[in-house]
């Protein structure tokens, strides 16, 4: 179970911003740089596109000087507007570093027609290079220059902005595109319009791929994620701002991060100058660099059309009927104009929606007030929905109005029915501003009800800001308890920060079960996550459920029934499956059994710990599928986590990648606290991705919970990091985490291993490090707790950490027999991951035991389970190892022979050094650093007694003895 922010109650429960700590630099471009580096390495050519702004000019100048610093020639231009009409200025800028040199070598008209375009002399009397004869000898001559220049070493040309390239360069740059030069490749980046209308200079779309050689690749840059575009806006000092307000940002500019630059650039200004923040409700400011060009854009239209595209900014949900209804007779025909000149899309379902989300903002910001307010009164008229009827007659009422107030209700009782639930926030605190000050508490619990719409949408500030005017405000014991309750659901993940919020609520609580029942259901979550004590948060989640019976009030009984039995699951406690029947029992509460804290939620828990997959996978996705329908940003996030660790158990890695990312942006868009969402992407990356990317994932996922002193999260974060120490040979750092992750969940009480699985992975990495004695404690205590339970799948996991005790002791029969049987029982149990662990663990020790053929053959088993999987790290690794014949099978030896006194990293490195190999050459063989082999092998020497790598040698070769 986690504790994330929607868990409401009707009151609340959960939320926080939580710090942003960025995972890793600008992932999605890290990728994009890759494949370009890949495939320019060959020759060819790239072409980067991408509208104004989205970094295209960035990425080349990355490329360009990773290339250079590799020892690529490059040679560059980067023409501007103004250059496409002055003949070879490209050429120019392209040859401007070359010199002399390697024009000594043209023939002499070559040579003069070549210097007299580059402006290094006056051109011959009557030459036109740009035409006719002399344009083929110029074209020849620039090819055998960059053929001189290739013979020295690879060159890189780099064209930036092709689209304003002057035509003479384009054509000699086609002309060499066609006909190879050894050693050549270029890197083009072009400007791809933001509107079907755009002028785009030639060379256009058409022909710019043909100023690259074959083969050619096409990368689009994509629109950053809101992570991406925090990190863009820190590195220029524009922010930090609060998470929510960095996703408005990253709306506001599609995800193009000169857009969003210019947008914070303007906030600030108007900050600095004494403006607040504006919240959900309120516009961004938007400078005139960005306005100037799209009211241009506007102006350019027929009146007509600049009237319908005004009252379309003014709907919610604008479509061709409703602008016609609304008094633009000719909606169909403008709606075409606009469509053309790239103001306007259609969208599914008839809505139409704007391609540059800041043109409703400019035209609201421009356009009179008047005819805002007409706009607004037409579609006011005009509407049958009740959210757009509502929202244009509160945008036409100036004061207190009940009949406005009671509409606004409505809409915002619509919107939440949708799923809209920042809709309904916005409308319900209208409805509060709307409703008259008569005593009567009606407008206080319209701002509660809106601020817990707040927190469902993700919009903790909204929600908090709105809890705190109720407190200075309310004396009623069950207003101020329900703001208390929404105070402490706005801090999410990070808790311990409203440690001092809850004696205060249990004062206004007074005596009143069904006031303290929500009281100590939240208590019962800063127990385990702040306190990280399970049996205490036991204690509250229990108290909880029986006072809302007593209240009768069902929604709290059941969410606290459902924490108390996942509490209990923790624990081992046998009642736990009792307690979830309690909650799953009628009558049913909508809003609990969907809710990721819910008993749905959890009955998936309890399937995953009976290795029952196929159910769990059934239940979450059922609950998926509603949440996406209608549900919380939180809850969703936290299901497709959920989802994205079933889908990598269940051996399904690119599914499971899927998922963690889709958690991942929906937690960045909403600000929810994003360690939960880290957690899923490094199990994700770790199987289905890269190891790389999972690590930067998982340390992010330890910062945000350490941040957030969120210690329900911590340790998961931990035992990703330690799995993937784990995975890549790391042994003593892997076990310096997971004896972290085994430190805070024994403290907290965990009591059935099956619950959060890293025991198996400390074993094994405790043993492979040289603590063999206490893997074998660690796997005997988890064994126990694991066979009182019956929880097969755990126990087959400790089977080969059993295993690999074996092997570090030297009983090299025994821990191949252990690992087949592991094997055996894990595919038993339906995990195909843990299952291929076993066969390459068995692989390694049949290659010891002088077996090549079974050795062979059970990574041949591993390799075809994770390629079924998708897991791509894996593939490499244990094809590599597989393919790796150097590494000399150890003979079966018994007694105190060298390999049984060294650990596995230890041993690979001294057969290396048999072998005659440099401490590089191990270290790149070995996929470790040049420290790390030297480390190893000054344990070896001291281990075996040696004095030197001839010594080491000798005791390699020589038949050991006892």
């Amino acid at each position: 179970m986690t504790r994330s922010r929607t868990d409401r109650l009707r009151t609340a429960d959960s939320r926080t911003p939580g710090s942003r700590t960025p995972g890793s630099r600008t992932s999605g471009r890290d990728a994009l740089r890759h494949a370009a580096r890949a495939h320019l390495e060959g020759g060819g050519g790239v072409l980067l596109t991408g509208p104004e702004g989205i970094g295209r000019s960035t990425t080349v100048t990355q490329l360009a000087d990773e290339f250079a610093a590799r020892g690529h020639r490059v040679l560059r231009c980067a023409p501007a507007s103004s250059d496409r009409d002055s003949p070879f200025l490209g050429l120019i800028d392209l040859l401007a570093t070359a010199g002399d040199a390697p024009l000594a070598g043209l023939a002499a008209q070559e040579r003069a027609l070549l210097e007299g375009a580059l402006l290094r002399r006056t051109p011959p009397a009557g030459a036109d290079p740009t035409t006719g004869r002399d344009a083929l000898v110029l074209r020849i001559a620039v090819r055998k220059v960059l053929a001189a220049l290739a013979g020295t070493g690879p060159l890189l040309v780099v064209v930036d902005d092709a689209q304003w390239l002057d035509e003479p360069t384009a054509r000699v740059l086609l002309f060499l595109a066609r006909r190879s030069v050894p050693g050549y490749a270029v890197l083009a980046a072009l400007r791809t319009p933001l509107a079907p209308s755009d002028e785009v200079p030639r060379p256009d779309r058409a022909t710019a791929p043909e100023l690259c050689p074959q083969p050619l690749r096409t990368l689009p840059l994509e629109p950053l994620t809101v992570r991406e575009i925090a990190e863009v806006l820190d590195a220029h000092g524009e922010g930090p701002w609060p998470p929510r307000l960095t996703a408005r940002l990253h709306e506001a500019g599609a995800g193009n991060p000169r857009t969003a630059l210019e947008l914070s650039a303007a906030l600030h200004a108007a900050v600095s100058s004494g403006a607040p923040l504006p919240d959900s409700s309120e516009p961004l400011p938007v400078p005139e660099s960005l306005s100037r060009p799209l009211l241009e854009r506007v102006e350019a239209l027929p009146a007509r059309a600049q009237q319908m595209l005004l009252t379309a900014s003014a709907a919610v949900r604008p479509t061709v009927e409703l602008l016609r209804r609304a008094g633009c007779r000719y909606a169909d025909a403008d709606v075409d104009t606009c469509v053309r000149h790239g103001l306007l899309r259609a969208r599914d379902h008839g809505t139409l929606g704007f391609p540059d989300p800041l043109t409703p903002l400019v035209l609201a910001a421009r356009a009179p007030y008047a005819l805002r307010m007409d706009a607004h009164r037409a579609l006011a008229g005009a509407a049958d929905d009740p959210v757009e009827r509502a929202h244009h007659l509160a945008r036409l009422t100036a004061g207190p109005d009940p009949a406005v107030a009671d509409r606004l209700v409505e809409a915002a009782a619509a919107a939440r029915r949708r799923g809209a639930p920042g809709t309904a926030a916005r409308f319900g605190r209208l409805a509060a501003q709307y409703t008259p000050a008569d005593g009567t508490p009606t407008g206080i619990g319209r701002r509660l009800t809106a601020a817990e719409d707040g927190l469902d949408a993700g919009d903790f500030g909204f929600a908090r800001q709105l809890a705190y005017e109720v407190l200075r405000e309310a004396v009623r014991p069950a207003d101020r308890v329900r703001a208390w309750n929404v105070v402490v659901d706005s801090s999410g993940q990070a808790m311990s920060e409203v440690a001092d919020v809850f004696p205060e609520a249990v004062r206004d609580a007074g005596r009143d079960p069904g006031l303290l029942a929500p009281l100590h259901y939240r208590m019962s979550w800063h127990a385990w996550m702040v306190g990280g004590s399970a049996r205490r948060a036991r204690d509250h989640a229990a108290r909880a459920a029986g006072l809302a019976a007593r209240a009768g009030d069902r929604r709290t009984e059941v969410l606290a029934l459902t924490q108390q039995a996942a509490l209990e699951l923790f624990l081992g406690l046998p009642e736990a499956e009792s307690t979830l029947t309690a909650a799953l029992a009628a009558p049913h509460d909508a809003y609990a059994m969907s809710h990721h804290n819910g008993p749905i939620y959890l009955k998936h828990r309890f399937h995953l710990v009976h290795d029952q997959l196929e159910e769990a996978r059934a239940e979450l996705r059922t609950l998926v599928y509603t949440l996406r329908q209608r549900g919380s940003a939180d809850c969703l996030s936290q299901c497709l986590i959920g989802l994205a660790q079933l889908e990598i158990q269940r051996g399904r890695c690119r599914q499971g990648l899927s998922m963690a990312r889709q958690s991942l942006r929906i937690a960045e868009r909403a600000g929810l606290s994003q360690g939960p969402a880290w957690y899923a992407v490094a199990l994700a990356e770790t199987a289905g991705g890269s190891l790389s990317q999972g690590l930067a994932a998982a340390e992010a996922a330890r910062r945000h919970s350490e941040d957030d002193d969120d210690r329900l999260f911590l340790p998961r974060a931990l035992h990703a990091e330690g799995r993937i120490r784990l995975f890549s040979g790391q042994y003593g750092q892997a076990a310096q985490l997971l004896r972290r992750t085994a430190e805070m969940e024994s403290a907290q009480g965990q009591g059935d291993p099956a619950t959060r699985r890293w025991h198996a992975d400390l074993v094994e990495a405790l043993a492979r490090s040289g603590a063999v004695d206490e893997a074998e404690s660690v796997g005997d205590r988890a064994r126990a707790q694991a066979a009182r339970l019956g929880r097969t799948g755990t126990l087959a996991a400790l089977d080969r950490a059993a295993a690999t005790v074996a092997e570090e002791r030297g009983r090299l029969g025994a821990a191949a027999a252990g690992y087949e049987d592991a094997a055996g029982r894990l595919r038993a149990a339906g995990y195909p991951l843990e299952e291929a662990r076993a066969h390459v663990a068995l692989g390694r020790v049949r290659r010891r035991l002088g077996d090549e053929g079974a050795s062979r053959a059970a990574f041949a088993q591993a390799l075809r389970i994770f390629t079924a999987a998708g897991a791509r790290a894996w593939v490499a690794g244990v094809r590599t190892e597989r393919d790796r014949g150097e590494e000399a099978s150890f003979p079966h030896l018994e007694g105190n022979a060298w390999p049984e006194r060294l650990s596995s990293t230890e041993r690979s490195v001294v057969t290396r050094v048999a072998q005659g190999a440099t401490n590089r050459e191990i270290a790149a063989g070995l996929t470790l650093s040049v420290k790390t082999v030297e480390a190893a092998l000054t344990r070896a020497y001291r281990k075996l007694g040696a004095k030197s790598r001839v010594e080491i040698t000798r005791i390699v070769m020589a038949r050991p003895a006892t």
